[in-house]
């Protein structure tokens, strides 16, 4: 069995996989909650906000795999178990049935800014740590961003 070396020291190692998964937590989970959304909205706005939150699935979606890959890039082992994202995440969720496409627009704004902020930290965090992994940050932090402006906007 072989394992994969880290170009890393041990403690940025540490320091940038816990904020990768971190990350992947989220992103996963913000992915789930756009999707119930998606599923769910209704009201005059429906075909706009449904479209919109299909991007949101799509770019959450790929920045996971690229967090997750990056993880293991640097020899750690990320987690995107529903039992993970479910005791690890830090997004609150949404009732079940239809929602109104004004509150979809809101939650989503709450989400993605909530999401903004703490991936500002990772970038923070991972700043001298690994200034790869805050590159990586800092693009998907321009798409949460241009997403929650999107959001803000329908409001």
């Amino acid at each position: 069995m072989s394992t994969v070396r880290s170009p890393l020291s041990d403690e940025a190692r540490t320091t940038t996989g816990e904020a990768l998964q971190a990350a992947v937590v989220e992103l996963i989970d913000l992915s789930l909650l756009a999707k119930q959304l998606h599923w769910n909205v209704i009201g005059h706005s429906f075909r706009s906000v449904h479209k919109q939150l299909d991007e949101v699935v799509d770019f959450t979606r790929t920045y996971t795999d690229t967090l997750a890959e990056r993880s293991v890039a640097i020899g750690c082992n990320p987690d995107g178990q529903s039992h993970t994202v479910t005791t690890r995440s830090p997004l609150q969720g949404v009732e079940t049935g239809y929602l109104p496409d004004e509150k979809v627009v809101r939650v989503m704004t709450d989400r993605l800014g909530e999401t903004s902020q703490h991936m500002r930290a990772h970038m923070a965090t991972t700043e001298r740590a690994d200034p790869v992994t805050q590159d990586i940050f800092i693009n998907l932090i321009q798409e949460v961003e241009e997403q929650h402006w999107m959001f803000q906007a329908m409001s």
